[in-house]
């Protein structure tokens, strides 16, 4: 019998991303989708025409035996009391990222979890990009020798502001692109190379009328001696390659970025034939001066972490992404405003989680 699945929040989260990929994942149900926005219940009664549309995510807790699942899509400030109300109701959590808005909050939402022996699963859904993939296998096959520096990249050309909490100060909401892109891409760095011992950053605000930070660089300092090199900005008038990865033996370079959020944006889904397939003008290059060629891209795949979830609920595998991992990127962004603000390299605290 599939999973009840309840959606709080159908902003971009909700309606382009997770609910979605959660229709396409057998095993799981869209029963419920909750927003206080009359044109948003609107949208999301014409495409789940199946699913509860709810004004409030006080009426799930109302009836908690009605879902096995909460999914959080809403404003990052409302992550945890949302993922802590589902908790305590006995359902288990999928939280958008960041998790939490600070490692300590995290940290208590993690221990209400082990207390009600219930999963929180951060949706980290970048590590099942297609180039992301591909660099994974790469190194599992030891293509590129010694790893030396990962060099990885979230860049856009977004020179204009928008009135959103994504733009917010107030340390409540997580805004500016350390929390937003940041999340993601140290994510992936800790699961390729694991728990860095030395975080240093630079964190500014370039565009006229911005108060968030808006073009962000950090180094990470891994135990192997891997350097990971990652760039976020809304400011880059150029795209570097999304990944640059240097071994002792060949490097693997590639650009764009990965297309299944350009695919759900225009509709598409995990049915849709071809998904998640880059064509060969988007492949990476692997090799050397003088003795590359092209490397073709391994399928990108959100919908296997709604797969993956879907097991986890019946007890057939652990949660795709622990928590744990979440706690660790987010100590990271702290080590890392701390960085900036004195401008030395910050070392990480003795913890838990990342790599694999």
């Amino acid at each position: 019998m599939a999973s009840r699945v309840a959606l709080i929040g159908y902003g971009t989260g909700g309606a382009v991303f997770h609910a979605p990929l959660i229709a396409s994942v057998p095993g799981l149900r869209l029963t419920a989708v909750v927003t206080g926005n009359p044109g948003r219940r609107e949208a999301a009664g014409r495409r789940f025409p199946d699913a509860r549309v709810l004004d409030s995510a006080d009426r799930l807790w109302e009836n908690p035996d009605a879902w096995d699942l909460v999914v959080v899509t809403a404003p990052n400030r409302q992550h945890v009391p949302l993922a802590r109300a589902a908790l305590t109701s006995g359902i288990p959590v999928v939280v958008d990222k960041p998790a939490a808005t600070s490692a300590a909050e995290a940290r208590s939402l993690a221990a209400l979890a082990a207390v009600r022996g219930l999963p929180v699963i951060p949706f980290h859904n970048r590590r099942w990009d297609g180039d992301f993939r591909t660099v994974r296998r790469l190194l599992g096959d030891g293509a590129l020798g010694s790893v030396q520096r990962f060099e990885s990249r979230f860049e856009r050309w977004r020179p204009g502001v928008k009135a959103t909490w994504k733009e917010s100060t107030d340390p409540r909401d997580g805004g500016g692109i350390l929390f937003d892109l940041g999340s993601h891409l140290i994510d992936q760095a800790v699961t390729l190379f694991g728990r860095p011992r030395l975080v240093y950053a630079e964190i500014d605000v370039r565009r006229s009328g911005a108060v968030a930070a808006d073009d962000v660089f950090v180094a990470l300092t891994h135990d192997s001696g891997v350097r990971s090199h990652l760039w976020m900005s809304a400011t880059a008038a150029q795209l570097g390659p999304r990944f640059r990865v240097l071994g002792s033996e060949a490097a693997y370079t590639v650009h764009g970025m990965d297309g299944q959020e350009e695919a759900l944006r225009s509709g598409l889904t995990p049915k849709d034939a071809g998904w998640g397939q880059a064509p060969p003008e988007a492949y990476g290059r692997l090799g050397t001066p003088g003795g590359g060629r092209p490397e073709p891209t391994d399928a990108g795949a959100y919908q296997d972490f709604y797969a993956e979830v879907a097991r986890a609920l019946r007890g057939e595998r652990p949660p795709p992404v622990d928590l744990a991992d979440a706690i660790t990127g987010l100590e990271v962004i702290e080590a890392a405003v701390l960085s900036a603000e004195t401008g030395t390299a910050v070392e990480m605290p003795d913890g838990q989680g990342g790599g694999q």
